[in-house]
């Protein structure tokens, strides 16, 4: 049996959170697009005339617990 030390030959760099920051931004507005799209599009607030919408995110509403009708 050896004594031997496994080092790896690479190691993980560090992004700073300046650099992530904007990702960070961007993925948090289409995250809060689509909860609008999924939750609130139909009636009184929707951006898009007709009944597109609804129908096309009709079952995650259900699945996301948003009551629909």
């Amino acid at each position: 049996m050896t004594d031997t030390v496994f080092n790896p030959a690479v190691q993980p760099i560090p992004i700073p959170v300046r650099e992530l920051l904007p990702w960070i931004i961007f993925g948090g507005l289409i995250l809060l697009l689509a909860l609008y799209f999924v939750g609130a599009e139909q009636g009184a607030t929707s951006l898009i005339p007709g009944m597109y919408v609804h129908e096309f995110v009709h079952d995650s509403r259900h699945l996301l617990g948003f009551p629909c009708h």
